[in-house]
């Protein structure tokens, strides 16, 4: 295939002569409520969990194993999203996704009645499938049903629901673990995921089929799921469970190297390859994944990593962090919002997510000059400019990749790029939790330990140690943005224009 044809695949004709009517939006709205609430459902599955850990370790006897709880679901649902958003070019968006939610709720059942550590993890990867499949379909049937320039507004409201079940997640969690059981943070799926099936499964009858007859390449589908799994636990494991000079961790990153070797090899010769050559050799394709794999990436490592910066650097105990992370919260909601009403208006809609990662960078870098130096409020500000300047990367990553291919291709595309996204988010917490484990180890164990459990050490301790993960961050935005501006503008399709 020469280069010129590898182009123009992404603009094949077929979207246009071929494409059905568009529904109309009072045909649209039942299907949208209808993914949301089972996006809704994966998202909260990945914080509710975080209150209930320490019970569960206790009741199940096990402590040592207690955080595969959250890294078996996490490894699942990152390594299979791909997959399902191939199966459902192959098969149509509604049978995919109600065979998602069904093992979603299945899981979630195992979970609940898992009699030891051992069967909870299994559980947790069975939950985790589901919970995987869930968001690339849902992502795929808004670009099913609107077209490029009508999609950025409704793309911005699952980055809400996220941001939402974010917030919501650990309340509702420690809520039902002090006052119930912690079982009931999976029983609690149950009836919200048979509502789901139920409103779905009406709604998406009237869904456009933009499915085709296409071969399933499972030993590159198969390869591309076990490199991601070995580099993930690699990644998981490396300066907690094993040094990462350690020979398990230097096997694991070997081995992922030659299944990507593998893998890539795969695509170049397979019929019809898991991943089509010409779709990831798009400009547009390539530079919208390298800017979500930083951009998103970034956003998942500033999470986790803030409540520690918080309690670390400004001393703040765990409600004043809680209010400074929900401005990086309602920063990201309130960017995304924004950037889906602009973008489908502008000519040059390039510019907002530019524009938004120059604002984060400029925020980080404040943070940088003086970790220690900022009071409660400063922090909360800065992050919400912080998070403000990243919510756009939301929307625009999945519209404008979108845009870029066939219709037949949605799931393909949606999967690959959200694959990416979590990928890139377990490198860059792999890369901050390295800065900061390195500190504390460096602490002495004790201090450590007394500094985790909230006993108040020097700020100066650590401010260094935090103003290298903002500097880190600020050089993968940047990176972000340099893709981002790398990126060709083509412009939006309109109703109608598929």
């Amino acid at each position: 295939m020469t280069q010129s044809d590898a182009r123009a695949i992404p603009r094949a004709p077929e979207r246009s002569g071929a494409a059905p009517a568009p529904l109309d939006h009072a045909l649209v709205r039942p299907i949208i409520a209808g993914i949301m609430l089972a996006m809704f459902l994966s998202a909260l599955e990945q914080t509710i969990i975080a209150p209930a850990l320490p019970t569960m370790g206790r009741a199940l006897g096990d402590v040592e194993n207690l955080s595969f709880v959250v890294t078996a679901y996490l490894l699942a649902a990152t390594a299979v999203t791909p997959l399902f958003g191939k199966l459902s070019d192959i098969h149509g968006r509604r049978a995919v996704l109600l065979a998602a939610v069904a093992v979603f709720i299945v899981g979630s059942v195992a979970c609940a009645l898992a009699p030891t550590m051992g069967a909870l993890i299994a559980a947790r990867a069975l939950q985790g499938i589901g919970g995987g499949g869930i968001l690339p379909i849902a992502q795929t049937i808004i670009a099913d049903l609107l077209s490029p320039r009508e999609r950025p507004l409704y793309q911005s409201y699952s980055a809400v629901m996220f941001m939402a079940a974010s917030v919501l997640g650990p309340v509702l969690g420690g809520l039902l673990t002090d006052y119930l059981h912690w079982s009931l943070i999976f029983w609690i799926n149950v009836p919200l995921g048979l509502v789901a099936l139920v409103t779905t499964d009406r709604a998406l009858r009237k869904l456009p089929r933009n499915d085709r007859p296409h071969r399933l390449d499972f030993l590159g589908a198969g390869l591309m799921v076990a490199a991601a799994l070995v580099l993930m636990l690699a990644l998981a494991w490396g300066g907690r469970r094993y040094a990462w000079t350690s020979p398990q961790i230097v096997a694991m990153f070997a081995a992922s190297a030659l299944l990507w070797g593998l893998f890539a090899l795969r695509l170049a010769r397979a019929p019809e390859p898991f991943i089509p050559l010409a779709m990831i050799r798009d400009p547009v394709v390539g530079g919208i994944i390298a800017t979500a794999f930083f951009s998103i990436g970034t956003v998942i490592g500033l999470t986790i990593m803030t409540p520690l910066y918080l309690g670390l650097v400004l001393g703040l105990n765990a409600s004043q962090s809680s209010l400074a992370l929900i401005a990086l919260v309602a920063g990201t909601t309130v960017g995304s919002l924004i950037a889906g009403r602009m973008i489908a208006r502008l000519a040059h809609y390039r510019r907002v997510p530019v524009a938004g990662l120059i604002v984060s960078v400029a925020a980080l870098a404040v943070l940088a000059a003086d970790p220690a130096g900022v009071s409660l409020a400063g922090a909360s500000a800065l992050l919400a400019a912080v998070g403000l300047g990243l919510g756009p990367m939301y929307p625009v990553t999945t519209v404008v990749i979108q845009n870029a291919v066939a219709s037949h291709q949605f799931g393909t595309a949606t999967g690959t790029l959200n694959f990416f996204r979590q990928l890139g988010g377990a490198i860059v917490v792999a890369a901050f939790g390295a800065i900061v484990l390195g500190a504390l180890g460096s602490a002495g164990d004790a201090a450590a330990l007394d500094t985790l459990a909230g006993v108040n050490r020097a700020a100066a301790d650590f401010a260094p140690t935090f103003r290298w993960v903002f500097v880190v961050a600020g050089i993968f935005l940047t990176s972000a943005c340099l893709a981002m501006m790398a990126v060709e503008e083509r412009p939006l399709r309109g109703r109608g224009e598929r």
